[in-house]
């Protein structure tokens, strides 16, 4: 199983600061970076989590997550048209898709992925989505869909949110804003961790 508290960051610094406070599974979702700058994070990123047994999950970039020996790499549905899955898996890394229709899942499934991400839950500030959100209901319903791995929740989380999807049966709930934005970062992933884990 995969950890409830899943936190999705802009750059390696947050990684530092998240998984030394207990963060287990934390994603580094880069844009617009040199290769040697994205290399140099993952890498810090990777020794970071490896320090404190917990999982990095990189976003996107599968080729430098296979050259620095990581463990997890996670695509979106564009990621996985140009993605050499094959290479993915020969390396050993385990793979996270993201959805958000049926037929988005159904090509998802056809990587066999070692979790399924669905979202947005909630509307999202973060990006423009061209999906309504999801909704609590359609967690029970993807559950059912996706055997048994683990399902990841995002988009528009809050604790409270976050809370109510484990209960609707999720295994995780990905958040961006709720940390990255908030006046003290570090108290409220402690806050995150303690209730979500007590859920789960």
């Amino acid at each position: 199983m995969i950890d409830p508290f899943y936190p999705v960051v802009p750059d390696s610094t947050w990684v530092a600061r998240l998984v030394p406070a207990g963060a287990k599974f934390v994603q580094l979702r880069i844009k617009d970076k040199s290769d040697a700058e994205l290399q140099r994070q993952v890498r810090e990123a990777r020794d970071v989590c490896a320090k404190h047994g917990a999982d990095l999950i990189v976003n996107d970039y599968w080729q430098i997550a296979i050259d620095e020996k990581c463990t997890w790499v996670h695509l979106g549905q564009e990621d996985l048209v140009d993605a050499d899955v094959k290479a993915i898996k020969r390396a050993g890394l385990k793979l996270g898709v993201s959805t958000h229709d049926h037929a988005e899942l159904e090509k998802g499934l056809g990587v066999d992925p070692d979790y399924v991400a669905l979202g947005p839950i909630w509307p999202t500030a973060l990006k423009k989505m061209p999906f309504e959100p999801q909704g609590l209901e359609r967690i029970g319903e993807w559950k059912k869909l996706i055997g048994g791995r683990p399902l990841v929740a995002i988009g528009g989380l809050t604790l409270d949110r976050a809370l109510q999807c484990l209960k609707a049966g999720a295994d995780s709930a990905a958040v961006v804003g709720d940390i990255v934005n908030n006046p003290d970062p570090i108290k409220q992933a402690t806050a995150w961790i303690a209730a979500t884990r007590v859920h789960a």
